[in-house]
C-alpha cells in the first residue's frame, strides 16, 4: 500500500532513514549544559545531504561549535502559510559502562539501530532527511514551503539553538504558522490489544528554579535555630510532598474525553469548580483507563520536584547559606498558581528564583492540521487510536511559539509491544528498530505532502 502510494519512498529513502540515524548517532554532539557542547560536525553533516539534492543550506552559530542547519524547500503555492519542520542535534550524555553497546556506536544489530539520540532525536533527523531528499530525486515538491531546523542546545536552554534563532534570525521563518517537531506520534501499547497513538498538542512551561536558604553559621556543635540546612531541607520536604490541584488544559481534556471514549468509560463532570470534586473525578477516570493513563497522569497537575542540595565545606560547620534546586513543570493557565504555591511552600526563610523559565504551549487539536496528521498516522495503520497529548517536559517548540508559530509533536515511530519508547529518553541502552524508522519515513512524507 504505502509503496503505491508514494513511489518515492522506496528502498533508497528507507535505508537512507536508518543509515543516516546510524550515521548521526556516530557523531558524539553530546550535550553538558552551560555552554559545553559541540553541534557542528553533526550539522555540516546534515548540510552536505541537502546540499548534494540541491536545497541550500545555511549554517548559524552563536558561539563557535554550537552550530544550527536551517534551509527552505520552495512549495508550489507561494500563497500558501509555510510549514517549520524541527529537530535538534544534540543529545544528553552517555556513560559507555553503563550500555550493552556502546552509545556512540549508532551500531545496527537483529533489525534495531542503537546508541544515544535513537530517539532523541537522531531518528527523526534522519527520517526528515530521507523524506526531503526523495522528494529532490524525484521531482516532488510540497503545496507549502516548508522551512527545516536542526538545532543545537536544545537539551539545555536552547540558547545556542532555537532561541538563538527566533532572537536573531526570524525572517528564516518568514510565513510559518505551524510547526511539527519531537515526542508525538509514537506506539503506545497499552497492554490490551490496543495501539493508541498520541500526537503531542501542548507542553508544560519549565520553571527550573533556585532555592536559597540564609541562617546564621557557627559550629556545629552548638544549638542554631537558625541552620540554613535545616531551612532549606524543610523547603524542599514541603515542596517534594505537595498535591497539586488538577488543571486540565483543552488538550488533556480532549485526551480524558478520547481515552474516555476509547474504552467506553463514563465520562466524569470535567466542568466542576469544585477543586475537591475535579480531582476526584480524573483521578477516578485515570484509575479505569489502566496503563493508558499514563499518556495523560503527569500533565493534570502542574508538579515540582525537588532534584539537586548544596551547602557546608566541612561536617562540624553550620553554613550561613544552603541551596536547592527544583524542577518545576507549570500547565498552561497554571503559572500565577505555581507562583504562589512556591512563595507558600518556601516560606519566609527561603528565597526561590527561575534558573530557567519557558513558557506553557497549547496548539489547537481541531485544527486541520492536526487532522491530516492524524489521517497520515491511520493510513498506515488504520486499526489504531490517535489521541491528543500534551508533553510533560518541553521542546524547541517553545523559543518557535515566540514567531507566533503553532507546535505539534509529530515524528512517528510504529513499536512493537513491549518497547518502552519514554523509557528510551535519556535512558540507558536507547535504540529504534529498523522497522520504525521506515514506518515513520512513510508517515512523515504522507503528512507533510497533504499538510
Amino acid at each position: 500500500m504505502a509503496e503505491a502510494d508514494a513511489p518515492h519512498i522506496d528502498e533508497s529513502a528507507l535505508s537512507e532513514a536508518v543509515r543516516f540515524t546510524s550515521d548521526l548517532i556516530r557523531i558524539d554532539t553530546t550535550n553538558r549544559g552551560g555552554g559545553d557542547g559541540v553541534e557542528r560536525p553533526a550539522a555540516e553533516y546534515v548540510a552536505a545531504l541537502l546540499a548534494e539534492v540541491g536545497v541550500e543550506p545555511l549554517l548559524l552559530e552563536k558561539a563557535p561549535g554550537r552550530t544550527n542547519v536551517v534551509a527552505r524547500v520552495p512549495g508550489t503555492d507561494p500563497a500558501a502559510p509555510a510549514l517549520l519542520v524541527h529537530g535538534h542535534l544534540d543529545v544528553v550524555p552517555a556513560d559507555p559502562a553503563e550500555w550493552a553497546i556502546h552509545p556512540f556506536s549508532g551500531e545496527i544489530r537483529d533489525g534495531v539501530v542503537w546508541g544515544r539520540g535513537a530517539v532523541d532525536m537522531k531518528d527523526s533527523d534522519a527520517m526528515v532527511l530521507a523524506v526531503v531528499r526523495a522528494w529532490a530525486r524525484a521531482g516532488v515538491r510540497p503545496r507549502r514551503d516548508i522551512v527545516l531546523a536542526f538545532t543545537a542546545d536544545e537539551e539545555d536552554t536552547a540558547q545556542f539553538g532555537s532561541g538563538f534563532l527566533a532572537a536573531s534570525r526570524p525572517e528564516l521563518f518568514d510565513g510559518c504558522t505551524e510547526a511539527i517537531g519531537e515526542s508525538g506520534a509514537f506506539t503506545f501499547h497499552p497492554g490490551d490489544g490496543r495501539r493508541i497513538y498520541p500526537l503531542a498538542a501542548g507542553e508544560r512551561g519549565t520553571a527550573w528554579l533556585r532555592l536559597t536558604a540564609r541562617g546564621r553559621a557557627g559550629h556545629g556543635s552548638k544549638i542554631n535555630h537558625a541552620n540554613a540546612v535545616t531551612r532549606v531541607a524543610a523547603a524542599v520536604t514541603r515542596i517534594g510532598e505537595h498535591t497539586w490541584p488538577v488543571r486540565l488544559s483543552p488538550t488533556v481534556r480532549a485526551a480524558l474525553t478520547e481515552l474516555a471514549a476509547i474504552y467506553g468509560v463514563p465520562l466524569p463532570d470535567l466542568d466542576t469548580a469544585d477543586p475537591a470534586r475535579l480531582a476526584d473525578a480524573v483521578d477516578g477516570l485515570l484509575a479505569r483507563l489502566g496503563p493508558a493513563a499514563a499518556l495523560v497522569a503527569p500533565t493534570v497537575r502542574n508538579s515540582a520536584n525537588p532534584t539537586m542540595l548544596s551547602a557546608g565545606y566541612k561536617v562540624n560547620v553550620i553554613p550561613g547559606s544552603a541551596t536547592a534546586q527544583v524542577d518545576g513543570r507549570v500547565l498552561p493557565g497554571g503559572e500565577e498558581e505555581f507562583a504562589a504555591t512556591l512563595d507558600r511552600l518556601t516560606g519566609p526563610e527561603v528565597d526561590w528564583e527561575h534558573v530557567h523559565h519557558e513558557i506553557p504551549l497549547q496548539a489547537p487539536v481541531d485544527a486541520p492540521a492536526y487532522a491530516v496528521m492524524r489521517d497520515a498516522l491511520l493510513h498506515f495503520d488504520p486499526g489504531a487510536h490517535v489521541v491528543p497529548y500534551c508533553m510533560s517536559g518541553g521542546t524547541d517548540a517553545k523559543q518557535f511559539s515566540r514567531l507566533g508559530i503553532a507546535g505539534y509533536g509529530f515524528m512517528p515511530l510504529r513499536l512493537p509491544e513491549g518497547f518502552d519508547y519514554q523509557a528510551m529518553f535519556h535512558g540507558v541502552d536507547e535504540r529504534v528498530p529498523v522497522d520504525a524508522l521506515h514506518f515513520g519515513t512513510r508517515v512523515l512524507d504522507r503528512a507533510l505532502r497533504a499538510l
